[in-house]
């Protein structure tokens, strides 16, 4: 027996768990996470005073943003189909020419931008095609002048296929892991016809690929030599991964955008499945059942983490830098619908605290990079889109 006194030392050193950030009600309020805390986690708040610094603004709904060597910034624009580059002083170039035809409609346009550091840039984009469209990842060596950047040694590296006629859910980011090889992340393009496709092996649709940096495919991925298969592909079932990163271990991990409700977080592994369309923590954004309405099933993989009301995530970073060190390793994630960086507590493979920042601004996050200087670096979606950079007050 235990006694009142002992008892109550006992409580007062059991911290209570904090409220979840509040959210609202669930969309689908019928389905119960598979295990403890694998939705609404407890919130937490940060220590460090936040400064945000506009560096740009003007920019036609800009989607990707990366550093170049000198520590001028690329950004694409997504409905211009342009890539530009900002100096350090918030001056912007002219588009850069030499950057093959984009379709910019809708959520095609010109999206993810990368510099590796091995002398190439890489962007994906909306590719015309005739029968409709697809992404398309190219690489290609920056040149020109600073008034005048031209880019030059183009060559497309990667295309997605089948060619389908809808300008929605393509993906398109892009991550790099040490190994060398590139990850894209792509979309089942929304309509039925392509949806349908995502548990489809002969289709890139839904998936995330891996390649090399040239184009051609590891040897090691999990579909090579299978007749049937793209052997490009490292992952399927995916809805529409538009935030990607790897983290210190070099693991990839994905922030999905889901349906109505069901926004996920994947520790994404060689040859799995991560469900859509069979499964999903949503439903359609009539209110109606996705396929049977379950979960749960043999053989498909359960996020890390869901949001139900959903976060619409674009953009990820999983800090590393000196400047915040009370963030180091955790998850950053721009938020489209909930108009806030999402901040993610993870350890040992679980989220175990969640916040939301910046939510005071009202602005749509597109993108979250982590700069040289430690600070992060984000873009707002808008078409007077604004490049902002988020330091220690």
């Amino acid at each position: 027996m235990i006694r009142p006194l002992l008892a109550a030392v006992l409580l007062a050193a059991t911290p209570a768990l904090a409220a979840p950030v509040p959210t609202g009600p669930p969309n689908v309020p019928e389905f119960k996470p598979a295990f403890a805390g694998q939705t609404r986690a407890p919130g937490v708040t940060s220590k460090t005073a936040l400064a945000v610094t506009e560096i740009a603004a003007g920019l036609n709904k800009p989607w990707g943003l990366a550093f170049l060597p000198d520590g001028r910034m690329l950004v694409s624009e997504k409905a211009a189909g342009t890539l530009r580059i900002i100096g350090r002083d918030g001056a912007k170039s002219a588009p850069v020419t030499g950057v093959p035809p984009v379709v910019a409609k809708d959520q095609l346009g010109m999206m993810g931008v990368a510099v590796p550091g091995d002398g190439y840039v890489y962007w994906t984009y909306g590719e015309p095609r005739t029968g409709g469209n697809g992404l398309a990842v190219a690489r290609g060596k920056l040149g020109g002048t600073a008034a005048a950047p031209a880019m030059q040694a183009v060559e497309v590296i990667f295309r997605m296929a089948p060619t389908l006629d809808s300008t929605m859910h393509a993906g398109g980011r892009l991550v790099f892991p040490a190994d060398g090889t590139l990850f894209v992340t792509l979309g089942e393009r929304s309509i039925l016809a392509g949806r349908v496709q995502a548990q489809d092996l002969a289709s890139h649709f839904g998936k995330i690929v891996r390649i090399n940096r040239d184009g051609s495919v590891p040897k090691d991925n999990p579909w090579v030599g299978i007749k049937a298969a793209r052997s490009e592909i490292w992952s399927k079932g995916h809805r529409n991964v538009l935030a990607a990163a790897v983290d210190g271990q070099g693991r990839l991990w994905d922030v999905e955008m889901g349906p109505q409700g069901g926004d996920e977080l994947n520790l994404v592994m060689q040859g799995r499945d991560y469900g859509w369309p069979t499964i999903s923590y949503g439903e359609e954004y009539s209110g109606k059942p996705i396929g049977k309405g379950i979960s749960k099933a043999s053989g498909m993989e359960q996020p890390v983490y869901y949001w139900d009301p959903v976060i619409s995530p674009s953009g990820m970073v999983i800090y590393s830098g000196g400047l915040f060190p009370e963030w180091r390793g955790d998850f950053f994630i721009g938020g489209l619908s909930s108009k806030a960086l999402v901040r993610l507590e993870v350890k040992n493979g679980r989220v175990i605290g969640e916040e939301r920042l910046l939510n005071d601004r009202g602005e749509r996050i597109r993108d979250v990079v982590q700069g040289p200087d430690g600070a992060l670096y984000l873009l707002t979606d808008d078409k007077d889109g604004k490049l902002l950079r988020v330091a220690p007050r």
